[in-house]
C-alpha cells in the first residue's frame, strides 16, 4: 500500500501549529487537507477585518507559507511584511493579496485556490467558514468577551466558547472530514486555534459521523498562557469530544506520559521537538508519528 496515495488526512486548527502539521503532511499532496480557523482579530489580520470586513486570513497565509517548497518572486511577495511608520507598517502582503483576491472572487475558497496554484501548493487548504465570525467566551464572572485577543487575555476562567454570529461550515471542509482516514486536532493555541472550527455544528457532526477515521490529538511542546494555560489536558480533551458530539479521541500524542489519563485515552509518548528549537514541532518527527498511527 502506498500510504500517501491510499490514505486521506485532515488537520484542524490555525496559526503556526496547523502550518507545521500540514508541512509534515506535504507528501500526501491533495490527500491532505487543512481546515483553518478564520476568527483571528489581531495584528495585520485584525486591521484588515476592521477596514474591509471578511474572514481572517492570517492563519491561512501562515499555512501556505509553511507549504511553499519552491522559493520564487511570487513566494517572496506573499511572505513580505511592510515596515515603516505609515498605515502599511506591520501588514503582510500575503494577507492583502488574499483580501484582494477574495474581493475579486465569488468565494474566499476561490482566492485560496488561486494562491495555491500560483505558489504550487498541493495540500488542500479550506477555511472553516467563508463567512466572518468572532470567537466569544463566557467567563466565570458571568461576563462575555468577544474576539480572540480578548479571549487570550481573560483573567477569569471560562465556562463556554461560541461564535458570533453563527456561521455555516465550508462544504468542502465537511466533505473532507467525511472521507478522512485520520483527523488531527492540534497542536496550537487550544481556545483560539483548535476550538473555533469545532464550534461549527456540521464540523463536529462530521467528525462524529466518520467512525472509520482515527481522531488524533497532538499536544503542544510549550505551555500556554491565559485561560487555556489554566486548563488541564483532560479538560481540553473533554472539550474537543463534547464539541464532536462525544466522539472519542482515539490517541493523544505528546512528549511525556500521562498516567492520569490512561483509563480514558490511549496516550503515545514521542519526541516531536525540533533539534534546534525545543518549543517547535519537527516536521519529520510529526510525519513519522502520524504515519505510525495510519499504519496501526
Amino acid at each position: 500500500m502506498n500510504l500517501y496515495k491510499d490514505k486521506k488526512v485532515v488537520a484542524i486548527g490555525g496559526g503556526h501549529g496547523l502550518g507545521r502539521i500540514l508541512a509534515a503532511l506535504k507528501h500526501f499532496g491533495s490527500n491532505a487537507t487543512g481546515i483553518v480557523t478564520t476568527t483571528d482579530n489581531g495584528g495585520s489580520t485584525g486591521r484588515i477585518r476592521h477596514c474591509q470586513g471578511g474572514i481572517a486570513w492570517g492563519d491561512t497565509r501562515n499555512c501556505i507559507n509553511q507549504l511553499i517548497t519552491d522559493p520564487s518572486i511570487s513566494s517572496m511577495m506573499f511572505e513580505y511584511r511592510f515596515k515603516g511608520s505609515g498605515e502599511l507598517d506591520g501588514h503582510n502582503l500575503g494577507n492583502l493579496m488574499l483580501t484582494a483576491l477574495d474581493n475579486l472572487s465569488v468565494r474566499p475558497l476561490d482566492a485560496i485556490n488561486l494562491i495555491r496554484t500560483m505558489l504550487k501548493v498541493d495540500v488542500n487548504i479550506i477555511p472553516m467558514s467563508e463567512h466572518p465570525s468572532d470567537l466569544t467566551a463566557l467567563a466565570t464572572n458571568g461576563k462575555w468577551v468577544t474576539g480572540e485577543t480578548s479571549v487570550d487575555e481573560m483573567e477569569d476562567d471560562l465556562l463556554r466558547l461560541d461564535l458570533e454570529p453563527k456561521v455555516a461550515a465550508t462544504f468542502e471542509g465537511v466533505e473532507a472530514i467525511a472521507a478522512a482516514d485520520a483527523i488531527i486536532l492540534g497542536p496550537g493555541s487550544f481556545l483560539t486555534s483548535i476550538m473555533p472550527p469545532l464550534l461549527l455544528p456540521k464540523i463536529g457532526q462530521a467528525i462524529f459521523d466518520n467512525q472509520k477515521a482515527k481522531v488524533i490529538f497532538i499536544e503542544n511542546l510549550s505551555p500556554e498562557y491565559g485561560p487555556a494555560g489554566r486548563m488541564s489536558l483532560k479538560q481540553k480533551l473533554e472539550w474537543c469530544e463534547r464539541a464532536c458530539k462525544n466522539r472519542k479521541i482515539d490517541v493523544v500524542i505528546g512528549p511525556k506520559e500521562h498516567s492520569d489519563l490512561k483509563d480514558n485515552w490511549i496516550c503515545v509518548t514521542r519526541d516531536l521537538a525540533s533539534p534546534n528549537r525545543d518549543w517547535r514541532h519537527d516536521r519529520d518527527k510529526l510525519r513519522l508519528a502520524i504515519e505510525e498511527q495510519l499504519n496501526s
